[in-house]
């Protein structure tokens, strides 16, 4: 028994240890470094119902702004200017404390597109103060309404489900049989409660790709705080579907939530590419890899690897010790200590 002590001491000591300190520093670097930049993610959607005369239509995609500096949201402005792009969408949640949310409205509305600037209310957002400030700059408030952007293009948005009365139906009434329906709605669980089948793509934020993730792959924040969503993982960011069975894409924003760090949840711009043909939403592969910061990951595991290899004459397993608690369970008898 004691020789399993022993073991189990020495394991804990040379591998689990110094693997939770690992664990804990990676997110500590990811936090300070590519949580505080801004992702370009280029996504895109292909359907037979886009029209074939807007194939390679672009929109971009911006939610959950909150206290977002105004030096970054010019950066922002800049790079979507560079790229050109056809529409600007705002998800909602900007910050009403001191009136940040006029200085970001006033610098979102330089962004220069051919169809326009649009927006929707977050549960953070005083909307009557929100669309005041938007149609000021020129940026169309989207309340339980739409309207035909082109021919065989319906845009629509709905009010936040949390403070005020979301209905996806009267957002969309105006849309022709044939039209591609494109709805904003801040919140994704909306998605889930209410009838989904006359609408084509859905985008939302909210969610804040969990805030503070383990990898980015599981956020405590969704699971614990049904405040947020009723549905666990499932619209943590990225691609999901509806209650229908549409497709849902999930902005991580680009703000921080009272301030708090984002860890493995990178702040994002959504630039989706809308094609007419068949069937298929994608991710460029490459931004998935790089956002999820595999690269600091590596070059932690190496250190880790390496730091253990220079430490490794007091921290090594004794192999003489091994062999002999190998020994004494073979034979079944007492360990020989």
């Amino acid at each position: 028994m004691r020789v399993l002590h022993r073991l189990g001491f020495t394991l804990i000591a040379t591998f689990v240890a110094p693997l939770v300190a690992l664990v804990v520093l990676t997110h500590i670097v990811h936090a300070l470094t590519l949580d505080r930049i801004i992702e370009y993610r280029e996504i895109s959607m292909q359907s037979p119902r886009w029209p074939e005369a807007l194939d390679g239509y672009r929109i971009a995609f911006i939610a959950d702004v909150h206290t977002t500096p105004d030096a970054i949201l010019q950066g922002i402005v800049g790079e979507l200017n560079a790229r050109g792009i056809d529409m600007l969408l705002l998800g909602g949640d900007f910050s009403i404390a001191g009136g940040r949310y006029r200085a970001a409205i006033a610098v979102l509305s330089q962004v220069q597109t051919t169809d326009g600037i649009f927006g929707v209310e977050g549960n953070h957002d005083n909307y009557i103060r929100l669309f005041a400030a938007m149609e000021h700059y020129g940026v169309v408030p989207l309340s339980n309404s739409g309207l035909a952007v082109r021919d065989g293009f319906f845009l629509a948005g709905v009010e936040d489900m949390r403070r005020r009365n979301s209905c996806i139906a009267t957002a969309t009434a105006a849309a022709q049989n044939d039209d591609f329906v494109l709805l904003v709605s801040h919140n994704p669980d909306l998605t889930m409660r209410q009838d989904t089948t006359g609408v084509d793509l859905i985008l939302s934020g909210h969610t804040h790709g969990g805030h503070i993730t383990f990898f980015g792959l599981w956020a405590p924040y969704l699971t614990l705080r049904n405040s947020i969503t009723d549905y666990g993982q499932r619209f943590a960011s990225g691609w999901a579907r509806s209650r229908d069975g549409v497709p849902v894409y999930v902005n991580t924003g680009t703000g921080r939530y009272y301030g708090i760090p984002r860890v493995f949840a990178r702040p994002q711009v959504t630039l989706l590419t809308l094609h007419s043909g068949g069937t298929a939403c994608r991710t460029s592969e490459d931004k998935s890899f790089w956002s999820n910061g595999y690269v600091i990951i590596a070059l932690l595991l190496l250190i880790w690897a390496g730091g253990y290899w220079v430490c490794r004459p007091r921290t090594m397993i004794n192999h003489r010790f091994l062999s002999r608690l190998l020994l004494s369970v073979c034979r079944r008898g007492k360990p020989l200590v």
